[in-house]
């Protein structure tokens, strides 16, 4: 059995549920290798398990791909195509769907082909709104959701030899989209990226929702990547939009496009949780873009902030982890100017899987002790047993300090999948 180095994680998740009897959707934005890991990875290893090849039935609805069949995007002319092909009941077949989304109706039809004891179904789809939002809905319970993501960095430096200082600086500064492995220059990587944004995903986002003020979408875009790592809220981006580019839109509006970004995986909120009360703060969220490269390549790689992009590039690694995360904020009583005042702190992030949870600083430098303690000051308030931790952009040796605080690398924690454990 060869080894598979590309998405092995991926991979491992679909193997996990194979013949579970659910459906497996597989979600995430556009040009993440959703197909790839279908139509590549998952359908060697199965040939290579001893799947016959014409049992494996892949049929693709994106207009992107040169090969779709998008003529079979009627779901009665589906389902006929398939059922001509899944014909032996002692036979195991594959269905593969790649963006599904695109066949009204599609639910019961994948329902039915679920329901054959001798059909694994896998879809995908790159709209949260038509399926992970409402997949124990569509999907009657019998649905396990793989999200899947651009690549991270652990995934990005995987048979590649050039210095990981190198690495991290070709990742940060145009992402991890795997189409991006077939351009040589910063030029045609910039190109490719910018043309994902005008002809995919806001051209998706605004076909899809039949979004009147594109110049509001679109400026709200590069306002959300200009302010990553920043709390904010409808009211705020309303503001911005009003007062900076001199847009006119009212909250109500802002808040449906930040859902459709959000629903298309573009971008994604941590909400802003009270630690101490045990609440979230209504509508306040950091956003953070679904890959780095989009992100700066919307501002024209202007607002290269090492400390943001940490940031960001963190989130995005617990997220693909399987974390929850928020952003967490503590109130203390204070002593300031004589006067007896609550201050504020933040988390940057609080990262939960259900059972663990780990309070997160990200720190890009800690240059002198005034700057440790800095760090430190929010998760030494926090008085539960959870583990706190410090991950600093430089290069340093993981260890604990006599508050039981761990600090370790940026790069131990990228490329050690289980180093929180």
């Amino acid at each position: 059995m060869k080894e598979y180095k590309d998405r092995p994680i991926y991979l491992q998740m679909l193997l996990e549920y194979r013949h579970n009897s659910n459906v497996k959707i597989i979600t995430g934005p556009r040009r993440c290798g959703k197909s790839w890991l279908l139509s590549r990875i998952y359908k060697d290893y199965l040939i290579e398990d001893g799947v016959p090849e014409e049992n494996i039935i892949m049929v693709s609805f994106d207009l992107d791909d040169e090969n779709n069949q998008s003529e079979l995007a009627d779901k009665a002319l589906l389902k006929a195509y398939l059922y001509e092909r899944i014909t032996d009941p002692k036979k195991q077949y594959y269905v593969f769907l790649d963006e599904v989304q695109e066949v009204d109706g599609f639910e019961k039809l994948v329902n039915g082909l679920n329901n054959k004891n001798n059909v694994d179904v896998y879809i995908t789809g790159s709209n949260a709104h038509m399926l992970s939002s409402d997949i124990n809905t569509i999907f009657r319970g019998r649905g396990d959701e793989i999200r899947c993501n651009p690549y991270s960095f652990k995934e990005f430096c995987a048979g590649r030899d050039e210095p990981i200082n190198e690495l991290w600086k070709e990742y940060y500064t145009y992402g991890g989209l795997p189409a991006l492995r077939q351009y040589r220059t910063p030029a045609t990587k910039a190109k490719y990226l910018k043309t994902l944004w005008t002809t995919t995903y806001l051209k998706d986002v605004i076909d899809k929702n039949n979004v009147a003020n594109t110049t509001a979408l679109t400026a709200m875009v590069d306002a959300l990547s200009s302010s990553i790592g920043s709390l904010t809220n409808p009211t705020n981006i309303k503001n911005t939009l009003q007062s900076v580019q001199h847009i006119k839109i009212d909250e109500e509006t802002v808040g449906k496009y930040l859902g459709y970004l959000e629903d298309a995986y573009l971008f994604s909120g941590a909400k802003r949780y009270d630690i101490k009360g045990k609440e979230y703060f209504k509508s306040i969220a950091k956003y953070y873009c679904c890959d780095i490269g989009l992100r700066n390549v919307r501002l024209n790689f202007r607002q290269q902030e090492g400390s943001h992009i940490m940031e960001n590039i963190i989130y995005n690694e617990l997220s693909s982890r399987g974390y929850l995360v928020d952003v967490g904020m503590i109130e203390s009583r204070e002593m300031r100017n004589g006067k007896s005042q609550y201050i504020q702190y933040e988390v940057d992030f609080i990262a939960t899987n259900g059972i663990d949870k780990y309070y997160i600083q990200s720190a890009f430098a800690i240059e002198s002790e005034e700057k440790r303690q800095q760090e430190l000051r929010s998760l030494k308030k926090i008085d539960n047993s959870f583990q706190k931790i410090v991950i600093v952009g430089n290069d340093i040796a993981t260890y604990t300090d006599d508050d039981g605080i761990i600090f370790m690398g940026l790069f131990q924690f990228l490329m050690n999948d289980d180093i929180l454990k």
